[in-house]
């Protein structure tokens, strides 16, 4: 590189923080700069899911077939971080049972490994299962800590000189013509305002992506999607249950440390910030998700949670039919030079947005550097406060 370009990244969320990391291994001069705590937005208050690409193998084969491809990466790169636990499709109706062959033929053509194992097996593995179980398919589901995933990625950019700024919001873009060539921001531990400046400016703040993407007078088609989760007190399964049917509210179960989480509903927003819970939805996952593991309806509910997730697609789409897959948007196309943003996908594939995003800022700035990311082991998260 002929000099250390300097490149902003809006967001300290999974995307956001495995940019910086991408970028900063590839030589780049990074800051991050989140406006709250690392993963305190859509990643810290997500299911927690490494998804094996199961839940799209039928309705969205380009987001299962990213899913499984990144899965099979972070159980390379991310060794201190992940509880690969496995994922079961349970069928718990005729309806569900007919859907096994389709979705059988769905993983096979996505290469989501996935097996049929007898029902007697699957309730020796999960004894809180439904006992009426009516079929069981095993997939490479696991579950992450969001907090630690970020960290991971985010101790390795600093090891390679990445700066990260929490509590800091950025306030405006800073324009030079019609170039992005740094951001202000507000630290909003001290109250103090100033200027950053940047070669480049990478929107990576998922659902407000388009919060950021209009300060510079742009677009992008990202859909604000809520969804409701459901925490119980206990754990009840020790790996992730699922209904063996298309994706739909309250078919997922994931375990997160001593609790199981039940999600999840879908509808769009217009606030990202403020989002209500309609009782009506809490009661809904308790239901749906009884139906899989019934002890859930006798447990306490340890906390109910609420986020926005960031959907590509068009803003008359349904929400459930909407892809998983990412995409990266250069505004230069907009007219806006200087200025790229990064949204859609999944906390499981971070990764492989970071790398499509990486690559189009080293093609904007005219850098020759490969993708390490797949190869490179992340340093512990234990790390990020000693780097």
């Amino acid at each position: 590189m002929a000099r250390k370009f300097h490149v902003i990244v809006i967001g300290a969320g999974s995307t956001g923080s495995a940019t910086a990391h991408d970028l900063a291994l590839r030589g780049f001069d990074v800051t991050v700069i989140e406006r709250g705590e690392i993963a305190s937005g859509t990643t810290g208050r997500n299911h927690c899911l490494l998804h094996s690409g199961g839940r799209y193998a039928v309705t969205d084969h380009e987001g299962a077939v990213e899913c499984i491809d990144e899965n099979l990466t972070l159980r390379h790169i991310m060794r201190d971080g992940l509880e690969l636990n496995d994922g079961l499709f349970v069928a718990v109706d005729e309806s569900d049972l007919e859907f096994k062959n389709t979705f059988l033929e769905g993983c096979a053509q996505c290469g989501i490994p996935a097996r049929d194992i007898p029902v007697k097996r699957a309730l020796e593995i999960e004894p809180y299962l439904n006992p009426k179980i009516l079929a069981a398919v095993q997939v490479p589901d696991g579950v992450f800590d969001p907090y630690r995933f970020c960290l991971s990625f985010l101790a390795t950019a600093k090891k390679n000189g990445a700066t990260v700024l929490p509590y800091h919001e950025v306030t405006a873009l800073r324009m030079n013509g019609n170039a992005v060539d740094g951001v202000r921001v507000k630290d909003h531990r001290t109250g103090r305002e100033r200027e950053i400046g940047a070669d480049l400016v990478v929107n990576a703040t998922g659902p407000w992506a388009g919060k950021i993407a209009a300060m510079a007078n742009v677009d992008v088609p990202v859909i604000p999607t809520a969804g409701v989760m459901v925490s119980i007190n206990k754990r009840l399964n020790q790996m992730v249950v699922n209904r063996l049917n298309k994706p739909h509210d309250g078919d997922i179960v994931v375990p997160q440390r001593l609790t199981s989480i039940i999600g999840t509903t879908s509808w769009k927003v217009d606030d990202m910030d403020a989002i209500p819970i309609p009782k009506e939805h809490v009661d809904k996952m308790i239901a749906f998700g009884e139906k899989m593991i019934p002890a859930l309806r006798h447990n306490a509910i340890r906390g109910v949670m609420a986020v926005a997730r960031p959907l590509i697609g068009k803003k008359s789409a349904d929400e459930r039919e909407v892809s998983r897959t990412f995409a990266g948007f250069d505004h230069a196309h907009d007219g806006v030079e200087n200025f790229v943003t990064i949204s859609g996908g999944k906390t499981t594939t971070a990764r492989g947005m970071a790398e499509k995003i990486s690559d189009i800022v080293c093609a904007k700035l005219g850098v020759v550097a490969p993708c390490r990311t797949r190869e490179v082991v992340l340093e512990s998260y234990r790390n990020y406060y000693n780097n």
